[in-house]
């Protein structure tokens, strides 16, 4: 029922179409009908006009919504489909397939050859289609138009609706399944009754139901109203086109008529049913879409736990290396037992809980990852710093502080508890120094020396014996510092306790040796004042005479005086810093006198103070001169010195200025090198002499024309300068244009040697000698192209050069024209060696063949012809040999005047004298065929006669020829033959007279063998047929066996035809072969002996050989027809490829969306690539199955067959998985 609905549809469209194909006439019309038929009539046509205006309107609106989706639109459905070519689209559109392209043509015959195209795809997808031609679209013809667009609409739009009932699960289809889905889905509605596409839409009702029943949010259907038909419509029609997407098809005016056109109203219902079904698909795939965000919401939520937990323990555990890596310990035993205790704490029981953690967090990863898997997402992988080899990295790291941390824990211990030892100590051994510096510091401070010399010095031994006790004990001391130094080094807690009983101690020390020294430094004060002041009345007389040298007025009058004067003061400043020095101590030890503390003076400050003063200042007075005069000398040595550098650079400056205005520039490359060199030489002196100038010109003296002589001496300089930048300049220039010179006279000589070369009139005298004179010219001339990049560069060289070596523009010129000569001259000489090689070549087998020539001339000249049957053959057999070298003799000739020409051709000065050698050679060629031709004509003359007499004796001696029958019949032919042979002269006539005479005489002899001979000559017939019948038939079987094999369909279709036409050659032949059957069946009926065992074998020979032409025929095309099917299938296999390469492409592209949006969109994408997946996996699927069929035929490419289908279906199966993923 349901496969015959499609059929019944299509014959309902083709009968809309045969009824509108019947042209009405209007003259019947006019005469027949009465008035009221032709009312009636004339209101049938308007009705069939407004409907066929209705379905105008309908199906252009539903064409254009379709080529909307391909930017094109139809204006008139009448005109716009003529083309074929909106007709193409519109199909290519519905089925998704691609049709052959369209002609781009305005022409009838362009339109006619798109819309056939356009029909033939209706009819391949099993549309039926009567009366309806591409003319009658063409033309326009309006019911046949809207016919066809039905039946379009039928196919594509409506034949794909089935409905199942529940009641008894009865499948139907097209308009039935139609109005069976449109009464199910208003089913609930009292005041809709759909029964048909027709009345029951009138209203509006039926269409506001359809959009009420799937979308309630856009109408208020209890607000309807039958009586509101067109308001009812309007509406319905605005919301399908504005919230629904569907192209309004229908105006109200034309559903609210008496009779609504019943295929518009299907046309534009279908739209509805097309747009909710894929909204109810769409519903499932957002159940499932939602089902894939649940999932992938939850996996976002542990990837989000994963990363908070992974951030919150890298935090700690950064954290805590931080703290753990702090090496400050506390200052005390106590404190650091406290610390230790704090990181035991630590480690048994903080850490094994965060230990704890990591490890779940190495769970929460592999769950994440199976989640992920199962919903066959990306796997995920945690951002840089949070994977689990990171975290066991700072894992790592934090169990290297950790250690770290004990180690210097324990450490600390030690160390504090060592400091606790070193303090008892320290408070020891300070108690006992501090009772025995009381004891000294009371000896010591008693100031009961006396007042005379020899007292003094009594008191002065008795102070040496308590300083001798006192350094004895400073060891003790140091004990005692060197323990609080190492307390303090370490860092001990009460360093400060510590450090202020060791102030303490080295207080009281120094106290000691203080009053030590203040007393012993009161019993030498005596004795220094004196010795003192006896010391200061020498020094006052030195420092007069001193002075008396240093107020001279003496500077020198050069520069070698002024050194001499400056040594000596040297001298006196080196004497008076030495007394200043005594001074200074003199001066120190008396004021010591006046500054000391305390109650006790030696003498009176005061006159000590007018001593010291006065010796003082004659010392200042004396550093004052010889300063002064220092200064006075060190200027007038400079003055004396600038002098003389002065001068000495001046004469230097005119030195090199004269060198280089005196040399000259070279005359070649070397002495233009040494030239450059001497130059750089010059250079780096000019470079070492500028600093020295730049010195002396900024020093600065008053006297009068130093000034001026410097400005002199700076213009020498840049003269010097600038004539040094000249003259390098010109160096340059000059080793240019010397290497320019050489480099050009050393091609110059090398292209005159070349010259001398190619211009040689050597060329050779043989084949041989040529060869070598070629050999050597190649060389040369690739030896001349390499040398055209030097010349080229010679030439820019020479546009470089100054003006002043313009000169060598001429030598340059010179070049290019010597070098263009040698290419032209070696150009020439190389064809000349051409020309003579072939003329070398041409005379060397010219007289090989003239060689062989005399020689065989010779040997037919003296060969005379034997009588005997046996010499005659010794002699023909001599001949065969002579007639293949002969062959080969003929091959050398063509290769000879082939060669001659060419040399003809090419215009060789020797053309006359190769002519004639050529024309020579020919007519002695032609000479000696006549020659064997005439010697072979009398030879088988000789042969003929000898044979025609061994018949004759034969027959006389047996009376009976029928038993050589066929060796008459041979020389019979023979003869024939040599009748019709060209003679050259009456001499040649005389053998074959003879032969004529034997011949008659052997037909005397057989004349009583008439029947015989009558029998032989059917025979002969029979056996020339059957002669040429094997020879065309070993031809055939050699092409019937040929084993080619095409690489390409279009090789194997060509095969297959060649093939045929074999056939038809075969059979032309079969009836010769039916011929020489009967001819063998009329043989056999002969009364006359023949040789029928012969003729037996023969003919069964023939019979084998026929049928196995055909056994042959038929297996060559056999092979033939599989290689082509074999290509065929190659053919499809590519298309199926390629179908597989886009989908591949298709998949790798995709992208997992983000958004609601985006889902719906990839999906609605997903479910168009699904389609046509599906309608490509039919043909793939077909390919697949056409290579088993030819495996299972045992197709001779099955190996091949078996790769590509496995390898297809490998693919197919791969991509159905990715796309169903």
């Amino acid at each position: 029922m349901a496969n015959a609905s499609p059929d019944l549809d299509n014959a309902e469209a083709q009968r809309q179409l045969n009824n509108n194909n019947r042209p009405i006439s209007s003259g019947l019309w006019d005469t027949e009908c009465t008035s009221s038929k032709l009312f009636e009539c004339s209101r049938i046509r308007a009705l069939a006009d407004e409907r066929d205006a209705v379905q105008k309107k309908t199906f252009t609106k539903w064409v254009n919504s379709h080529l909307s989706r391909v930017s094109c639109r139809i204006a008139d459905l009448y005109n716009d489909l003529r083309d074929g070519y909106m007709l193409t689209r519109l199909l290519e559109v519905l089925s998704g397939e691609l049709l052959p392209r369209p002609t781009r043509g305005r022409m009838r015959i362009h339109c006619l050859e798109n819309v056939d195209k356009a029909l033939q795809f209706l009819k391949e997808q099993r549309v039926h289609l009567e009366n309806v031609g591409s003319h009658d679209i063409v033309d326009g013809n309006h019911r046949l138009t809207l016919g066809l667009i039905w039946t379009i609409i039928l196919r594509f739009q409506i034949q794909v609706i089935k409905i199942e009932t529940e009641d008894n699960r009865e499948t139907r289809s097209a308009k039935d399944a139609l109005l069976l889905w449109c009464q199910m889905k208003t089913a609930g509605y009292s005041e809709v009754n759909i029964q048909n596409f027709t009345t029951c839409w009138r209203d509006g009702l039926a269409f506001n139901a359809l959009i009420h029943r799937h979308r309630p949010d856009l109408i208020e259907f209890n607000k309807l109203t039958r009586s509101n038909a067109t308001h009812n419509l309007q509406q319905a029609f605005n919301i399908a086109e504005q919230s629904l997407g569907l192209t309004k098809l229908l105006d109200p005016e034309d559903v609210n008529t008496e009779n609504p056109d019943e295929k518009s109203i299907i046309t534009y219902v279908v739209s509805y049913y097309h747009y909710f079904s894929k909204m109810k698909a769409l519903i499932v795939e957002g159940k499932r879409v939602g089902k894939v965000l649940e999932n992938c919401v939850e996996a976002e939520k542990i990837v989000n736990r994963y990363e908070g937990l992974a951030s919150d323990l890298l935090d700690w555990i950064e954290k805590t290396i931080a703290v753990i890596s702090n090496q400050k310990f506390a200052n005390s035993l106590t404190g650091v037992q406290q610390q230790l205790q704090a990181f035991t704490t630590y480690c048994t029981i903080e850490k094994p809980i965060k230990f704890q953690e990591k490890g779940n967090l190495e769970v929460l990863l592999f769950t994440i990852q199976s989640k992920l898997r199962a919903n066959n997402q990306k796997p995920y992988v945690p951002h840089d710093g949070k994977l689990i080899s990171d975290i066991n990295k700072a894992w790592e790291r934090l169990e290297k502080a950790e250690h770290e941390r004990g180690v210097a824990l324990r450490k600390e211990l030690i160390r504090q508890e060592k400091l606790e030892l070193l303090a008892q100590r320290f408070d020891h051994k300070t108690t006992m120094r501090q009772a025995w510096l009381n004891e000294n510091q009371r000896l010591v401070s008693q100031d009961n020396f006396g007042y005379d010399l020899p007292a003094v010095e009594a008191a002065m031994k008795k102070h040496e014996a308590i300083e001798a006790d006192i350094a004895s004990y400073e060891d003790r001391i140091g004990v005692v510092v060197e323990l609080a130094g190492e307390m303090e080094a370490e860092g001990y807690y009460d360093i400060r306790r510590i450090l202020a009983r060791k102030e303490n101690i080295l207080g009281q020390w120094g106290l000691l040796k203080e009053l030590v020294v203040g007393r012993k430094a009161r019993l030498e004060q005596n004795l220094a004042l004196q010795k003192t002041f006896q010391d200061m009345v020498y020094m006052i007389d030195w420092m007069e005479d001193t002075q008396a040298q240093l107020l001279s007025q003496d500077f020198g009058k050069h520069l070698l005086e002024v050194d001499d004067l400056l040594q000596t003061h040297s001298l006196q400043e080196a004497d008076i810093s030495v007394q200043a020095e005594r001074v200074e101590t003199l001066n120190s030890a008396a004021l010591k006198f006046t500054t000391l503390e305390g109650s006790y003076q030696p003498c009176d400050p005061q006159v000590i103070c007018n001593r010291v003063n006065h010796v003082s200042t004659c010392l200042e007075e004396l550093k004052q001169l010889a300063d002064k005069r220092h200064e006075d000398l060190e200027e007038s040595r400079q003055l004396w010195a600038f002098f003389q550098e002065l001068e000495e650079s001046a004469v230097w400056i005119r030195e090199k200025s004269s060198i280089l205005g005196a040399q000259g520039y070279g005359k070649d490359v070397t002495s233009v090198l040494k030239l450059l060199q001497k130059h750089k030489t010059l250079a780096g002196e000019l470079l070492a002499h500028r600093s020295l100038l730049q010195i002396l010109s900024e020093q600065s003296f008053g006297a009068a024309g130093i000034q001026d002589h410097i400005l002199e001496v700076k213009a020498d300089w840049k003269n010097l300068e600038d004539q040094a930048a000249l003259r390098l300049h010109h160096l340059q220039e000059a080793l240019n244009a010397s290497q320019f010179s050489t480099e050009t006279d050393d091609l110059l000589a090398w292209l005159q040697d070349a010259y001398r070369l190619v211009s040689s009139e050597d060329f050779g005298h043989d084949e041989y000698s040529t060869r070598s004179l070629l050999k050597k010219h190649r060389d040369v001339s690739d030896a001349v192209d390499k040398h055209r990049s030097h010349v080229v560069a010679l030439r820019q060289h020479l546009g470089a050069l100054p003006t002043q070596y313009r000169d060598q523009e001429v030598r340059g010129a010179v070049l290019v024209q010597l070098y263009t000569e040698v290419v032209e001259v070696a150009v020439l000489r190389q064809q000349w060696l051409h020309d003579a090689l072939a003329v070398y070549r041409m005379f060397s087998e010219v007289n090989a063949c003239e060689l062989w020539i005399d020689e065989k001339e010779q040997w037919l000249d003296k060969m005379e012809v034997p009588e005997r049957l046996e010499d005659v053959e010794v002699v023909a057999h001599r001949f065969e040999s002579l007639d293949q070298e002969m062959n080969s003799l003929m091959g050398r000739i063509l290769d000879v005047n082939q060669i001659v020409q060419q040399l003809l051709d090419g215009g060789h000065p020797s053309s006359t004298e190769v002519r004639g050698c050529q024309d020579h050679l020919n007519s002695r060629k032609d000479h000696l065929d006549s020659v064997l031709r005439l010697q072979n004509y009398l030879l088988e003359c000789t042969e003929i006669k000898s044979q025609i007499q061994d018949k004759r004796k034969a027959i006389d001696a047996t009376q009976y020829a029928g038993s050589d029958l066929g060796g008459v019949l041979a020389l019979q032919r023979r003869l024939s033959t040599m009748e019709g042979a060209p003679c050259i002269n009456g001499c040649v006539l005389v053998p074959f007279e003879g032969i004529s005479v034997e011949w008659e005489e052997l037909k005397r002899t057989l004349q009583g063998c008439e029947d015989s001979l009558m029998v032989a000559g059917r025979l002969q017939s029979f056996i020339q047929d059957l002669d040429s019948f094997l020879t065309w038939l070993v031809q055939t079987q050699t092409s019937a066996a040929s084993d080619q094999l095409p690489n390409t369909l279009e090789e194997a279709e060509k095969l297959i035809n060649k093939h045929a036409a074999l056939k038809e050659e075969i059979g032309r032949y079969e009836e010769d072969y039916e011929r020489l059957q009967a001819v063998n069946e009329l043989l056999e009926t002969e009364e006359a002996p023949l040789p029928h065992a012969a003729l037996q074998q023969w003919l069964q020979k023939l019979d084998v050989g026929w049928n196995k032409l055909l056994e042959m025929w038929e297996s060559r095309r056999e092979v033939l027809v599989q290689a082509h099917i074999f290509h065929l299938f190659l053919r499809d296999v590519k298309q199926a490829e390629s179908f597989l390469n886009n989908q591949e492409s298709a998949l790798a592209l995709v992208e997992v969306p983000t958004t609601v949006e985006t889902v719906e969109a990839a999906l609605r994408k997903h479910k168009d690539f699904t389609t046509t997946m599906e309608l490509n996996l039919h043909r793939i699927k077909a390919v697949i199955e056409a290579g088993e069929s030819l495996i299972s035929q045992n197709n001779i490419y099955s190996d091949r067959i078996r790769q590509r289908v496995d390898a297809l279906a490998s693919r197919t199966y791969t991509t159905t998985g990715e796309s169903a993923n």
